[in-house]
Parts: structure tokens; sequence; C-alpha cells
């Protein structure tokens, strides 16, 4: 994630490669108009959002087992233009500057999603339906829904404890966390899980879907057919077995540097359901209902320790 010198490096960085990419496409090209959308922005994509450590990677490598979509790994690089764009826009000056050198709003979003689909697009292989797994774009999903007006988010929700617990100890940089605080980490948890359940709320049932984790690895049959089915996707029994089409052709491709690729080459299990229990500091545990309000919102027990998540699906009709 980024932080001060970071940020202040890769700015310049970004910008680079938006410069690159204009420059490769100087090819003459049909006048358009300045209100003309670039081609590809009507495209059905399929965006999984959430707080990382909250499943969005088993998510992402299920619907890549299926023969229509192609997720991939994470890019990094789209949440990071689309947090550059939002500075612009927070910034008075910048905004100003923007409109006086004729870079209207217009000619912005054109110029931002026509890099996101570019790397959406071209880092891996074609497909019907394509897919972005970088968690932090659903914080701003309901301008990605304007850049993507017929885009489906799937929004990954994880007990706050346990994700918290796996960012902790499996020492997941994430901007602003403090790795040795359980207490400040379950605060910004906090404050990242409710602004992503505001975006959904925003952009609608028809285009958001919250799935929970436990509910993902307790009863994967079940819930993939509902999130199948909103996508507007067939069912496919791949996505049950997606272990099977690792690092496959046209199957499920994993990057060494992701946190949780040795953990998805694995069967969908229930190992890490409840690891964290016993592991919160007594003060944090007393104080959990203040600290993480979305626990209850999101329909967690924050005083339940151990949690019951639900029964595990009858999985003898689902043979592997």
């Amino acid at each position: 994630m980024w932080r001060g010198v970071r940020w202040r490096v890769a700015g310049p960085l970004v910008l680079g490669a938006l410069l690159l990419w204009a420059w490769a496409l100087r090819t003459p090209q049909p006048a358009r108009r300045a209100d003309d959308t670039v081609a590809g922005r009507e495209l059905p994509l399929i965006f999984i959002g959430g707080v990382p450590r909250s499943g969005t990677t088993l998510m992402r490598a299920m619907l890549d087992a299926h023969p229509d979509v192609r997720c991939g790994q994470e890019t990094r690089v789209v949440p990071r233009i689309l947090q550059m764009r939002q500075h612009w826009m927070r910034s008075q000056k910048e905004s100003v500057r923007l409109e006086q050198a004729g870079v209207s709003k217009a000619v912005l979003d054109n110029a931002i999603a026509a890099f996101c689909l570019e790397v959406i697009v071209r880092h891996g292989d074609p497909a019907p339906r394509l897919c972005n797994k970088d968690p932090l774009v659903l914080k701003m999903g309901t301008y990605v829904l304007e850049l993507f007006p017929n885009a489906k988010f799937l929004f990954m929700v994880r007990d706050g404890r346990a994700t918290v617990h796996s960012i902790i100890t499996r020492k997941v940089t994430i901007t602003g966390f403090d790795l040795s605080s359980y207490r400040q980490c379950l605060t910004k948890w906090n404050h990242a899980v409710e602004l992503m359940y505001q975006q959904c709320k925003s952009l609608g049932s028809a285009r958001c879907m919250l799935v929970r984790y436990e509910s993902l690895v307790l009863a994967p049959a079940a819930t993939l057919r509902q999130v199948l089915a909103f996508l507007d996707l067939r069912w496919h029994d791949n996505v049950l077995h997606h272990e099977r089409y690792i690092n496959q052709p046209n199957g499920v491709a994993l990057s060494n540097v992701e946190r949780s690729s040795d953990q998805v080459v694995r069967p969908v299990n229930l190992d890490a359901l409840d690891k964290w229990v016993g592991q919160l500091p007594a003060d944090v545990r007393a104080d959990m209902a203040e600290l993480a309000p979305m626990l209850s919102v999101l329909g967690y027990d924050p005083w339940a320790n151990p949690p019951h998540y639900g029964t595990p699906e009858n999985t003898a009709s689902h043979p592997p």
C-alpha cells in the first residue's frame, strides 16, 4: 500500500504510464466530440472489493475457474489511478486548473476509463466476462459505476476480528494500519468497511452484492449459485473446485507476491474461520462493540467468542 514517500514517487510513475499509453495511441483516429465515450465503457465488468483479508482472493479464484470469466491477479495500479483522480477532485485548486486547461470531467473520465480498461483487458487471457480484483476499488464504487455503467460489484465481508487477526499475523501492509495494535487495526477496519458498505448501498442491490466470507466457505455451492445469478452467469461446477485450475491455461493465475496465494491453492476449507478466537487482547474484547460498531451492522455478534457463523452445507451432493 501507499505511504508518504512511496506516494510521492509512485504518483509521477502513474502519470508517466498514462503519458506513455497516450503516446502509444497517437495513430490518427476518427474525429470525436469531447463528450464521446471511449469504446469499452459499456462492458459488463465485474469488480470484487472489500477490506483485504476478507476473502476477495478466494472469490476471484472461484470465478477464475469459471470458463466464461477472467479476473486475474491484483493489478494494484487501478485503485491508484482512481485515488489520484479522487485527490484531484477534492482539491478546488486542482479542479480549476484542470478545467482551465481544457481537461473537463468528460475528458478525464474517458482517459481514466481507457487506462483502466487497458490494464484490465490486457493483463490476462481474453474471456467473455472480465473481472477486476483490486479490493480497495470499492471505496470509489459509485465513480467506477459512472465510468462503467454496466458493471457489477461483489462486496466481500468477513468478521472484522478474523480480518484484523489475519492482517496482523500475516503482516499485511495496509496504509494507516498499525500491525502492532489490535485496537487500532479494528478501528481502521471499521472505518474502511463502513465506507465500502455505504458505497455498496449507494450502488444499489442491482449493482452491488454483499457476500460473506463465512457463507462462502460454509456453503460454497449455495453462495456461488447466488453470486453467479447476480452476475448473469451460467452455473458451472468448476467454481467449486478452483484448486484444480491453478496456473492452468485459461485457469486461475496466481502471483507469487499476493498474500493469499498460498491459501487459495487448497480446496475451500474452514480452517481460517475462527483462528482469531482467544488471540485478541482482553481489553480489546471488552471494548469490541465500541471499537467496531460495524460488526453489529453486518450481522456479527461483537460479544460472541467464539461466534456461530452457520452450519456447513451437505457436500455429499457436490462430489469432487
